[in-house]
């Protein structure tokens, strides 16, 4: 018997786009001969196998390819060409909740989703108890699903997918719903999965977690197979690809050496939605997250120290310039920061023209997550002081962590027992 769970070879999955509705109904009606879409190849030519018992994760980039993979292997969508086989009984968490009925109760959404997923009504029956007890929401279980609030809903559909017992669990982007005790109680019935020797495909962007609990992890990009391999180095690679650089910062080196008219914050994933105010006398003109390893990105781990950078150009003089930066978590709270002024940094009067690079480097021992970097250039002209120019939420810093401690910050306990 195959020790195989999940095999995919050459898998492909084109999509016809057109360019008006119209399009679609002269080729469906044959009206015409011309091809009047153009192919986009969600998937081209993947290739991985999972075995039984072991965890596998796939990240890339948005439009890799990901979620797609993971809605073929479970039979929602159809592949344009290749080979997928899977040995085992797949429970799936993808659209949470998606089978549900707004009119029904949360009960009987249980059997619906349940039953549509694929088992018995006597087997979800057994697991009744197991289902209501991890949703946790009370007397709603007897209330129209429409009246639950997102988060109740949620829970729900993920108690239903997570208690029954599969073979195999597919997991995309799901381990994050509810609040932060929830997604504990969801972390730990995944250990317990592991621990079980299921079988287990994990997608999510949380690189931390893809660390920690995956014993491979495939990596996609633009629908193709980059490479699979051991989680830190595939991870290593995945910056790369975010950063869209494949080479490090020189040793010794000041800046990186970019191709005419590139800036490094070209090389970051940078907020749209860009917030800014100031005098602008001064303006911060280019900025950068470097790692350990001297790459430009958003991704840096967890104990390590990495450089915030920023270029400054003075359309005016200032005597004392002030460089700062601040790092918030999502909600808006800001976890920590410091400027030239507070860490006593000599910085030279500017004159009109003058450009000024500052580097902080700094070891991160923030928790892994999600956080949202602002940086700032303010100082003192003629004894005032001014606000020259402040870029909030610029963009994120991904902080990836395999073990996380209480809070924000990681107070690197030593234990003594004894």
């Amino acid at each position: 018997m195959s020790n195989l769970a999940v095999r995919v070879e050459h898998l492909q999955k084109v999509y016809k786009l057109y360019n008006k509705p119209t399009d679609r109904l002269k080729e469906s009606l044959g009206l015409t001969r011309k091809k009047l879409y153009r192919e986009h190849y969600a998937l081209n030519d993947v290739s991985f196998q999972v075995e039984q018992g072991e965890t596998v994760g796939i990240i890339g980039t948005n439009g890799s390819g990901k979620s797609t993979i993971l809605k073929i292997i479970t039979g929602v969508l159809n592949q344009t060409a290749g080979v997928v086989e899977v040995n085992g009984r797949i429970s799936a968490l993808l659209e949470l909740g998606a089978g549900f009925n707004p009119e029904y109760s949360g009960l009987e959404n249980v059997y619906l989703n349940g039953t549509m997923m694929g088992f018995p009504r006597e087997e979800i029956h057994q697991k009744l108890d197991s289902i209501l007890k991890f949703a946790d929401i009370g007397d709603f279980i007897h209330q129209p699903v429409k009246t639950y609030s997102s988060g109740m809903f949620v829970r729900l559909a993920f108690a239903v997918a997570i208690n029954i017992d599969p073979e195999i669990l597919i997991v995309d982007e799901a381990l994050s719903v509810g609040d932060v005790f929830f997604q504990a109680k969801c972390y730990h019935k995944f250990e317990e999965f592991k621990k079980m020797g299921k079988t287990i495909l994990l997608v999510s962007h949380d690189l931390g977690s893809v660390s920690k609990y995956c014993d491979r992890v495939v990596l996609l990009n633009q629908g193709e197979k980059v490479d699979e391999g051991e989680p830190k180095r595939i991870v290593d690679l995945y910056k790369k690809i975010l950063a869209g650089q494949d080479q490090p910062l020189e040793e010794g080196a000041k800046t990186h050496i970019l191709p005419a008219g590139k800036r490094w914050q070209d090389h970051l994933q940078v907020n749209p939605q860009l917030l800014e105010y100031g005098e602008k006398k001064a303006e911060i003109i280019d900025f950068a997250i470097i790692d350990e390893a001297g790459r430009i990105t958003n991704a840096v781990d967890k104990g390590s120290y990495c450089q915030i950078r920023m270029k400054v150009h003075f359309f005016v003089q200032v005597q004392e310039p002030i460089f700062a930066y601040t790092i918030k978590n999502l909600q808006g709270t800001e976890i920590s920061g410091t400027n030239t002024m507070y860490e006593d940094a000599v910085i030279p009067p500017q004159n009109p023209g003058d450009e000024q690079v500052v580097t902080f480097r700094q070891k991160i021992d923030l928790q892994g997550g999600e956080y949202l970097l602002s940086l700032g250039c303010t100082g003192y002209r003629d004894g005032d002081f001014h606000v020259y120019h402040r870029l909030y939420d610029i963009c994120n810093l991904s902080v990836v962590s395999t073990k996380n401690t209480i809070g924000f910050f990681d107070m690197n306990s030593e234990i003594e027992v004894g």
